[in-house]
């Protein structure tokens, strides 16, 4: 099968979105497919390479606005391209108006990782709206993480008869396998990790730590890190917040195994799975995060494989961490179950196979 996947950017850019698109990618070329990823590339030119199997064709970028980056050349690549499948990873405006201008003929499927929500995009779409409606419409499935994310989604309730629920999902074995990088402190370790952008919630996190006796590990990096980490000074938590940057991949799985909990506690649908709740429930930990009406209470099961609190509010955040902390039981039972949930549902396996489905019945006479 031949299968190209648009997004804007691709690894070694790092962010959830490109994460799932890689092994997603990686696990297709894997089972035989021709797979091609089609990306922008912020130096300004045309690059082409192959990483584990996919190939990957990355244009040159103009510029950027609002977080988008924006290229004409999508459009002549497209319509000299011929895949069998066109997979987009919504939103990315730039690549949905290309497929419609020059991907006619050309049936695709949409993975529909989460809704516009950030205030400065909503005078943008207003504008864009039409071409989202028609984009949306036109696809033969759209892929959806979680059923609360369908259910919440104010977009996806008009074209619900074109979803499939298709969990992402990771590859557990690293997490399952790795001993601690860090020997035990004097106190317990919480662990965040993700970029650092404006819906995370680590101002609440941050107020939170006030209420608790332990260490906050914050790992990743972004545009909030500077207001973070001042934050941090002016709550006097600096002796107890180490804020570690960018980790290398092979790094990550040696951290969760270093700490105690994990906790993400975003405060916008922005956050529309967390997968890094896949990563530290494959590592056996319990999790504490937020009901956004999105992936991350259908990830953590309140009650069975960890805590789900209201979000912006600091003493829910508080007194969930400090019930894991004191509960040693609790949380070995919270991760057990946790990482049985992983290897059950949440694979990259299990994930591509579901995939590989959704393009068997969208185009039910494509052969291999």
């Amino acid at each position: 099968m031949k299968i190209l996947h648009l997004y804007k950017d691709y690894y070694p850019v790092l962010g959830g979105i490109e994460g799932h698109i890689q092994s997603l990618a990686e696990a297709q070329a894997a089972a035989g497919h021709q797979v091609t990823v089609l990306v922008t590339n912020p130096d300004g030119q045309r690059a082409e390479e192959e990483l584990n199997g996919v190939r990957v064709v990355r244009l040159p970028r103009l510029a950027t606005a609002m977080s988008t980056p924006l290229t004409l050349a999508f459009i002549p690549y497209l319509r000299k391209e011929n895949p069998q499948i066109t997979h987009l990873h919504f939103p990315y405006p730039v690549a949905e108006l290309s497929q419609l201008v020059a991907g006619r003929g050309h049936p695709y499927v949409i993975t529909y990782h989460s809704d516009v929500i950030r205030p400065a995009q909503q005078i943008f779409l207003r504008f864009y709206r039409p071409i989202l409606w028609r984009v949306l419409r036109g696809a033969r499935r759209i892929l959806v993480g979680s059923p609360s994310y369908l259910k919440t989604s104010p977009f996806l309730a008009a074209v619900a008869n074109r979803c499939v629920i298709v969990p992402f999902g990771i590859d557990p074995r690293p997490f399952v396998e790795a001993s601690p990088r860090y020997p035990e402190g004097n106190r317990p370790r919480l662990f965040f990790l993700g970029r650092h952008r404006y819906y995370k919630g680590i101002e609440i996190l941050l107020q939170a730590m006030t209420q608790i006796e332990a260490d906050l590990w914050i790992g990743g990096d972004g545009e909030m890190r500077g207001k973070w980490m001042a934050l941090t000074a002016d709550l006097g938590l600096a002796d107890r917040v180490r804020f570690f940057g960018d980790i290398p991949k092979s790094e990550v799985p040696g951290l969760y195994a270093s700490v105690d909990l994990f906790v993400l506690p975003s405060t916008l649908r922005a956050e529309a799975f967390g997968a890094v709740l896949l990563e530290a429930m494959a590592a056996g930990l319990p999790c504490v995060t937020t009901e956004l009406g999105t992936g991350t209470s259908f990830i953590v099961q309140d009650g069975m494989t960890g805590l789900v609190v209201p979000p912006r509010e600091p003493n829910a955040l508080a007194g969930a961490m400090r019930r894991l902390l004191e509960d040693p039981d609790l949380r070995a039972r919270m991760g057990a179950a946790g990482q049985a949930r992983v290897m059950a549902e949440f694979t990259v396996e299990k994930m591509a196979e579901r995939v590989e489905t959704v393009y068997q019945q969208a185009f039910l006479s494509l052969p291999r």
